[in-house]
């Protein structure tokens, strides 16, 4: 209990630092001003013997103190703010977190180590077929085009242009593209594009019927 102990009267006063080395924390009392050690308790678990709180107060606690020489003793500590002894617990807490995390690790490493690896090679004579993007390939050629919808005569059509009003107030024309014969070439006048100022004939071919040839 840390009202047994002469709070008023402290022994010693100064900073505490804490320090790692490994899977080892430190805490160090050093004085405040030169920084010269004054104890220091090794801890390797917490919460464990080397550091105990006080049943009547957050704000205290045991540690155990080594010279190195194998002499110990346990001392009582105190904090005067109450967010530094908060500070005291979290720092602790999380260095032996990382020592956990470590320690799993490593385990994790040894189980692949020893477990069976995957031999992800080629065997000799193994081949792989690959189907990019379902795309054929011709023979000489480097490859296919996307086929267009054929028109009359063999051309090729793109679709009329969407239906509305125009800005004068007349409808869209429509325009029909002659049927090229078999075994006609395909000319200037069959590809031309009608005049507007023409007039259509009732019969731009004629009658086939009596065409000599």
């Amino acid at each position: 209990r840390a009202a047994e102990w002469q709070l008023d009267q402290p022994a010693w006063s100064g900073r505490m630092r804490i320090t790692a080395k490994g899977s080892t924390a430190f805490i160090k009392l050093e004085d405040k001003s030169s920084g010269e050690l004054f104890a220091q308790a090794p801890v390797e678990q917490f919460p464990g013997i080397a550091v105990e709180g006080v049943t009547d107060s957050s704000r205290y606690f045991v540690i155990r103190i080594e010279d190195g020489n194998g002499r110990r003793a346990f001392i009582g500590v105190g904090f005067v703010d109450r967010g530094d002894a908060f500070d005291f617990n979290v720092a602790l807490q999380d260095h032996f977190k990382w020592v956990r995390q470590q320690s799993e690790l490593a385990r994790q490493a040894q189980d692949l180590e020893q477990g069976p690896k995957l031999d992800l090679g080629f065997k000799e004579g193994q081949t792989i077929k690959l189907n990019i993007a379902n795309m054929k390939k011709k023979e000489g050629g480097t490859g296919s085009t996307r086929p267009r919808p054929a028109g009359p005569g063999g051309l090729s059509l793109l679709p009329p242009p969407p239906g509305g009003k125009s800005g004068s107030g007349e409808r869209p024309v429509l325009l029909s593209v002659p049927t090229q014969l078999p075994g006609t070439p395909i000319t200037d006048s069959l590809l031309s594009w009608p005049q507007p100022t023409a007039a259509p004939a009732a019969d731009v071919w004629g009658d086939f019927a009596k065409a000599s040839g």
